[in-house]
């Protein structure tokens, strides 16, 4: 019988008695996640001076790299996009391609780590479950599964967006014989797949990932697809030392860049609307982003594109014909690429593929239409869907995504001043004020999570943007000789009604999605992204710090 992994809990463990593993920790700032948030927080904290200490789930530096370990996990934003600005690091490190692969971005954390020395402030394994701000005292007090405390002025939520996996609750899951793991708790070890039936469930990114990589060598692949992936081919290429170190004299420049490009990219929307062009010149268009790669297709379109459902339409149009194009059989290019998209492009964030679609031109690959027979159970041999099939497999991929967004929030019991949970407050809708703090919660900030450019943008951009801006506040709260800062709840309404205005201008709402609450049953359908762009986000986070405008301010 299967013992499917599931929570972050089980990963807890004490290492050690002394340093960042004591009981009763007592720091300036605690920070919970070891990821580019985290560790870039560690860094400008360091710098003014402040004790600082972070509390990582995980084995070892690296957030998300540390369990996306899948087959074919690889990042889906360029390099030098997605990486830290910061000079010590990035002028003596190189990567071997523009999309580096989870290893390589391991390698690339132990580098941080040689140069920034980030692990002595840290403790691994230790998991937060429990957390709540004393007014008195002026301090949160934290707690970890194994039963230690830490005590801190501020606390800094750095989980990011998939802290919290989701698994559906399948009848009969924990009766399947085979080998059966979700994409995100991936054993270290691997999985050997040679010859053998197997079976991904989902096809977001980590579903696209792993049925790439798996498809050459398996002996047969089923994908159960509820619905396609609207893919554009990721443009990986070889990046020699040479190319890379010629241009660092630019790095700082690149990085000024990205927080002026909507998605923290280094490109933005074209200045032009889908249909100032016509026909000729817009399929010229499409082709140039198309044929470079990566996001450009969906960040770097016409500027009408997620606003006008016309002008979607015509991105669609050009997205299905090339890949249809790709799918040999009949039945498979229609549920892979259908003529009428099942959604507007682009308001579901698109996955980057390499040879995805060509894939399913293997007479051993298949996809299972879940969205039209869905699964009914788990049997000890396989899958059982509606029509009464059941496919038997030797090993089961789930990759069924996250309790996406504010999942890794409200599963580590931060509890509010006024003796509720941030879980419970949020089961309806999630509220905070700019994207980084939350109401009832004093000092407490986060990145990376609801209300942010999270999803809508380059994960080291966005954590920079609202890094700096958490840093600011805590530097002048000191200097201030502020005990405690809380929004308002009426500051937090504006922020909410602001998020609702930016994303319902938008063709966002016409879908469940990610950006849109996320697939988990009884999740409130909202947007939990800030979708003006980074630049716009910028400027609207950075006119509140100067008079603390929207904080109760307790000295």
């Amino acid at each position: 019988m299967v013992k499917l992994t599931s929570e972050l809990k089980e990963y807890a463990r004490r290492r050690a008695t002394t340093g960042r593993y004591a009981d009763n920790l007592e720091v300036d700032v605690l920070i919970v996640g070891a990821g580019f948030g985290g560790v870039y927080l560690l860094y400008e904290l360091r710098k003014r001076g402040l004790n600082a200490a972070i509390y990582e789930a995980g084995t070892d530096l690296g957030g998300t790299w540390r369990w996306n370990r899948y087959p074919g996990a690889r990042v889906d934003s360029e390099v030098p996009e997605y990486e830290l600005s910061i000079p010590e690091v990035y002028k003596d490190w190189t990567w071997s391609t523009n999309y580096p692969n989870y290893q390589e971005l391991r390698a690339y954390f132990d580098h941080v780590d040689a140069v920034l020395d980030i692990k002595k402030d840290c403790a691994f394994e230790s998991v937060v479950v429990d957390a709540q701000f004393h007014e008195d005292e002026g301090k949160w007090h934290t707690k970890t599964e194994d039963g230690r405390t830490a005590k801190s002025k501020y606390l800094i939520v750095a989980a990011g967006f998939a802290a919290k996996r989701y698994i559906p609750d399948y009848k009969g899951l924990e009766t399947f014989e085979g080998i059966m793991h979700h994409s995100s708790f991936w054993p270290e070890e691997g999985v050997d797949v040679k010859g053998k039936r197997c079976a991904v469930i989902g096809t977001g990114a980590s579903g696209v990932q792993i049925s790439q990589e798996w498809a050459p060598e398996v002996g047969s692949l089923k994908v159960f697809q509820r619905t396609p992936n609207l893919a554009v081919p990721m443009g990986k290429r070889p990046l020699s030392v040479e190319e890379q170190q010629n241009s660092k004299q630019w790095y700082h420049r690149l990085f000024e860049l990205r927080e002026h490009c909507f998605g923290g990219f280094l490109f933005t929307w074209s200045e032009k609307n889908t249909f100032d062009d016509n026909a000729e010149e817009r399929e010229k268009y499409y082709r140039s982003l198309w044929d470079h790669g990566g996001f450009r297709f969906w960040l770097g379109n016409y500027k009408d594109m997620l606003f006008d459902e016309k002008a979607n339409r015509e991105a669609y149009n050009f997205w299905a014909k090339n890949t249809r194009n790709r799918i040999g059989d009949a039945r498979l290019r229609d549920l892979l690429a259908p003529l009428e998209p099942p959604h507007p492009f682009g308001v579901k964030r698109p996955c980057l593929e390499q040879n995805y679609y060509e894939q399913f031109n293997r007479p051993n690959v298949d996809i299972v239409d879940i969205g039209a027979n869905p699964i009914e159970e788990f049997t000890p041999k396989g899958i059982k869907t509606k029509d009464g099939t059941v496919h038997e497999f030797d090993v089961i991929a789930i990759a069924t995504g996250f309790d996406i967004t504010t999942g890794g929030m409200t599963n580590m019991g931060l509890r509010s001043i006024h003796g509720t949970t941030l879980k419970d407050e949020w089961k309806s809708a999630a509220n905070t004020y700019l994207g980084t703090t939350v109401s009832g919660y004093p000092n407490m900030f986060h990145l990376y999570g609801p209300h942010g450019p999270t999803l809508l943008s380059n994960g080291p951009a966005s954590v920079e943007v609202q890094g700096r801006w958490i840093v600011d506040a805590i530097q002048k709260a000191e200097r201030e000789n502020i005990k405690y800062i809380d929004p308002t709840p009426e500051a937090t309404k504006e922020w909410k009604d602001r998020i609702n205005y930016l994303s319902n201008i938008s063709l966002f709402p016409t879908t469940k999605s990610t950006y849109m609450g996320g697939s988990l049953p009884g999740k409130a359908f909202e947007q939990v992204n800030y979708a003006g762009g980074i630049p716009a986000y910028v400027v609207e986070i950075r006119e509140k710090l100067p008079g603390w405008k929207g904080f109760r301010v307790v000295k």
